[in-house]
C-alpha cells in the first residue's frame, strides 16, 4: 500500500504526514494518518474524525483506538485519521478559513479552497484504497446527538454494517450531495456515519459507544480475533426523522432527555419569554425517540430544537 509516496508493507504500522496547504503566516496545514497492515490480507477500513474541526468526540474515539492498539489488526488494514480538518480543530471551528464546510465540498478540487483541497486529497489518495469506513461526528451548534449510526439502510450491505456496529439507534439517512458519504458511495465504498454527543464537549458515553461499535464492526469484518464488546442495550432502527422547530423566540427548557421515547403531542419542553410575558408548550410532533436535542437555552423562532426519530405504531422491535 502506498499513501502520499510512503509505502506500508504487510505487518507494518506507519504514521504518514501529509501537507495540504500553507496559511498566510507560513504555518503548514498537515494531516497525520496512521496506517496499520496485518500480515494476512483482509478488508481495508477507514476510521476518521475531525471532518468538522470542533467535533472532538470523534477525534477522541480515533485517538483512543490508536492509543489502545485497537487499530492493529489480525487481518486486513486500518487507516486512521484522527483530525481531517486541522484548521478547524485548532480554531475550535466546524469550518475552514473561507467559512466552507469540508463535508459539503466533495469530491473536491486540487486548486480550490482549503475545504476543496482537503476533500480532493481524501478522494484521490485514501477513499480509492478502502473497502469500508466510519466517519465520526457529533451534533453541531449546541445540539447533542444520542449515539447513532447513519447510512442508506435500503442498501443491504449498509444495513449489515449498521447492524454489526450496533449503536443504540440505526438511522436511515439518504445521501447528502457533496458529502463524503455521497462521494464515496459513487465509488462503491460503504461508509457509516457515527453521531454522538455535541461539539466542543467530551461525552464519555458517546465515545465509548463509538469505540465499542467500531470493535464490533471490526469483529464482523474478521479483522480482530478477540471477542467484541457485548452491548447491554437494544438497537432501534429508525426509518425517518424530523426536527421540531421553535414557534417563538425565547428561553427553551426541555422536559425530556436525549434517547428517551416520546408520544405524539406529549409536552417535551417549554419556550418562555425572558420577561415573563408568555410560556409556550413544545409538543412532540410524532411517536418516536429523542435522537437530537438543542442544549442552547436561547432560541429564535424557527430554530431546530428537538430531533425526533419517528416510528409508527406499533413501536419498532429492538434487535
Amino acid at each position: 500500500m502506498r499513501i502520499s509516496d510512503v509505502d506500508i508493507l504487510p505487518g507494518e504500522t506507519k504514521n504518514v504526514t501529509v501537507n495540504i496547504a500553507r496559511l498566510p503566516s507560513h504555518s503548514p496545514i498537515e494531516i497525520t494518518i496512521t496506517v496499520s497492515r496485518a500480515l494476512q490480507e483482509g478488508p481495508i477500513l477507514l476510521l476518521m474524525g475531525g471532518l468538522h474541526g470542533d467535533e472532538i468526540n470523534g477525534i477522541e474515539i480515533v485517538r483512543r483506538m490508536i492509543e489502545k492498539g485497537y487499530h492493529i489488526v489480525d487481518r486486513g488494514t486500518t487507516i486512521c485519521i484522527p483530525i481531517l480538518n486541522v484548521y478547524g480543530f485548532i480554531h475550535f471551528s466546524r469550518y475552514v478559513p473561507d467559512g466552507k464546510d469540508v463535508n459539503r465540498s466533495f469530491p473536491g478540487n486540487k486548486n480550490g479552497s482549503l475545504a476543496a483541497r482537503v476533500a480532493y486529497y481524501l478522494m484521490k489518495e485514501i477513499i480509492p484504497q478502502i473497502d469500508y469506513g466510519v466517519d465520526f461526528h457529533t451534533g453541531g451548534a449546541d445540539r447533542t446527538n444520542y449515539p447513532q449510526v447513519r447510512c442508506v439502510m435500503t442498501q443491504p450491505k449498509n444495513a449489515e454494517l449498521a447492524k454489526a456496529f450496533y449503536a443504540p439507534f440505526s438511522l436511515h439517512s439518504p445521501f447528502r450531495p457533496k458529502s463524503l458519504r455521497w462521494a464515496a458511495g459513487k465509488m462503491g465504498k460503504k461508509i457509516l456515519v457515527f453521531e454522538g454527543g455535541e461539539s466542543a464537549r467530551f461525552d464519555e458515553s458517546a465515545i465509548n459507544h463509538g469505540i465499542d461499535g467500531t470493535l464490533r464492526l471490526m469483529k464482523y469484518l474478521e479483522m480482530h480475533s478477540d471477542p467484541a464488546p457485548v452491548p447491554d442495550f437494544q438497537n432501534i432502527k429508525i426509518k425517518s426523522s424530523s426536527w421540531i422547530r421553535a414557534k417563538a423566540s425565547g428561553l427553551f427548557l426541555t422536559e425530556v432527555k436525549s434517547g428517551e421515547m416520546v408520544k405524539r403531542n406529549q409536552i417535551i419542553g417549554y419556550i418562555s419569554d425572558p420577561f415573563g410575558e408568555f410560556k409556550i408548550a413544545v409538543r412532540s410532533s410524532a411517536n418516536g425517540y429523542i435522537i437530537g436535542l438543542n442544549h442552547n437555552p436561547i432560541v429564535h423562532s424557527g430554530d431546530a430544537i428537538v430531533h425526533i426519530g419517528v416510528y409508527k405504531d406499533p413501536a419498532p422491535i429492538a434487535e
